[in-house]
């Protein structure tokens, strides 16, 4: 299934919301410290109900720990500075999905990285900063998710 990375998330409720998409759609959950929260967090823990995803999540301690270890698929990041809708995009299996943070975004050294068609973007009304980061994991997950015919 998918890789959804979370860099240095900042809102625990947010987090413990995509740990519970990801513990019901099958994807593995990644974060990258530091995050802005304890894990023990009740908010955490609140949004990610009764689902143990926390044990299943992966920890690391910066980007290129998380990118070394991750050579299979291709790597998207997912930015309102893209211009690749990500709905145009074909996913496969063992895809990984970066998300920044909720204020900060990703830093422009994670963007050098990568070619252009490798960022991609929801499309949102002229003006509009951002949309919540776990409603922007939905989105992106269930799309890629949509073309594996939900397998």
């Amino acid at each position: 299934m998918f890789n959804i990375v979370l860099y240095q998330p900042e809102i625990p409720p947010n987090t413990g919301n995509i740990m519970r998409l990801c513990a019901n759609s099958g994807c593995r959950l990644h974060l990258i410290h530091p995050l802005g929260f304890s894990l023990d967090d009740k908010h955490l823990k609140r949004a990610n109900l009764d689902y143990e995803m926390l044990n299943a999540t992966k920890m690391y301690k910066s980007f290129n720990e998380f990118r070394d270890s991750h050579t299979q698929g291709t790597t998207y990041l997912c930015t309102t500075k893209g211009e690749v809708s990500y709905s145009s995009v074909l996913y496969n299996p063992n895809d990984n999905f970066i998300f920044g943070s909720e204020t900060r975004g990703l830093p422009q050294e994670i963007m050098d990285q990568f070619p252009a068609s490798q960022k991609i973007t929801i499309p949102m009304r002229k003006g509009a900063r951002s949309l919540n980061l776990s409603n922007a994991v939905a989105i992106i997950m269930y799309e890629a998710w949509r073309q594996q015919n939900f397998i």
